[in-house]
């Protein structure tokens, strides 16, 4: 059963890790993503990035991505932990974990995760900056990736 949860609270990457592989024994692989927030960003010094987000409406749209992650790929079970509200740099940001019998399956979901939390997951991000704040605009680089997905050129391990 998967766990998605978004929250304030910081998480433990290791507890989550452990949860997932605990008592089952047919667990060959866990392949995990830990995204942290950085101190600068297009060449900005960044003080404090705020994640905001819809209730109900992300972790529905969470739901989807993990749905679509376990149709693709044959994996034992998927946790997502996202974060909202004021992050500073080093502070984590999200989680991916997936376990599978076999490490190719649990590498390419946990990346296919990502692209698609990256950019299908209602998250809106705002940067305090010397300049002052501004709304982080998705980047091309996460479309293509998210894309390659689409096109096919991942494919399952």
């Amino acid at each position: 059963m998967p766990t998605i949860r978004v929250q304030t609270e910081d998480f433990d990457a290791g507890a989550e890790i452990a949860q997932i592989r605990a008592g089952n024994p047919r667990v060959g692989a866990v392949a995990s993503f830990v995204g942290t927030c950085r101190d600068t960003n297009d060449g900005d010094a960044v003080a404090a990035m705020t994640l905001e987000h819809y209730p109900g409406m992300t972790e529905k749209a969470l739901a989807q991505i993990v749905d679509e992650a376990i149709a693709r790929w044959r994996v034992l079970d998927v946790t997502v932990v996202h974060r909202v509200g004021e992050l500073k740099p080093g502070d984590q940001i999200v989680l991916v974990v997936v376990s599978g019998a076999h490490r190719g399956e649990a590498f390419a979901a946990c990346e296919f995760l990502m692209d698609y939390l990256k950019t299908r997951a209602p998250f809106w991000k705002k940067e305090q900056t010397p300049a002052g704040a501004r709304w982080v605009e998705a980047r091309a680089s996460d479309d293509e990736a998210a894309a390659r997905w689409v096109a096919g050129t991942k494919d399952a391990a």
